[in-house]
């Protein structure tokens, strides 16, 4: 009778461990999955900053250092592996592409060109879907530390080897800005 007792103690706690290591699998794979989301926006945009270069080039002839700073930018954005070297080339990116924004306000032709209108929207998209994806990812990415930082479940990621992730952090000083509003009305 006690070996049965004994016995069914083992299985308990050996099921208890077999859901342990199924919940960090589970948990590992949607943060994968999340930084699939977020590679899959990336590409589209960076496969939607040649086109908008080529559109303002014949417009903006004088902004030649404004345009080369988006396309060194892309170049490093594409060529980052870790999620740190893609946060950080990714925002620079983005300071970029708002320096091109900027620019672009001198150039009335430019953004009144259908064409141009058209790739402004779509990356407006593409960026909103990018902030989306990035969020949803930190959200994957903390619910996994967690797991694999709480006790008893650090204890079976100790022993199987599951490591950290990083977050998707926001690199751009400006971005981490409340907007300043001001309604004074007063000239």
């Amino acid at each position: 009778m006690s070996a049965l007792i004994v016995l069914a103690i083992i299985v308990v706690i050996a099921l208890y461990v077999v859901g342990l290591y199924n919940g960090l699998i589970r948990l590992r794979n949607q943060v994968k999955n999340a930084w699939a989301q977020i590679e899959v926006q990336l590409k589209r945009r960076h496969d939607l900053i040649p086109n908008l270069i080529e559109t303002v080039k014949g417009y903006m002839k004088h902004e030649r250092e404004t345009l080369e700073s988006v396309t060194n930018a892309r170049t490093a954005a594409m060529g980052a592996r870790t999620v740190g070297e893609k946060a950080k080339a990714e925002s620079q990116l983005t300071g970029a592409l708002g320096q091109l924004r900027i620019a672009v306000e001198a150039y009335p032709d430019l953004k009144a060109s259908q064409n141009f209108l058209a790739l402004q929207e779509e990356l407006t998209s593409t960026e909103n879907k990018i902030s989306f994806s990035r969020q949803s990812y930190n959200d994957q990415v903390l619910m996994y530390n967690n797991k694999i930082q709480m006790f008893p479940s650090n204890i079976i990621a100790g022993m199987f080897n599951f490591k950290q992730e990083e977050f998707f952090e926001v690199e751009v000083p400006a971005e981490r800005e409340v907007p300043k509003v001001d309604f004074d009305t007063k000239q």
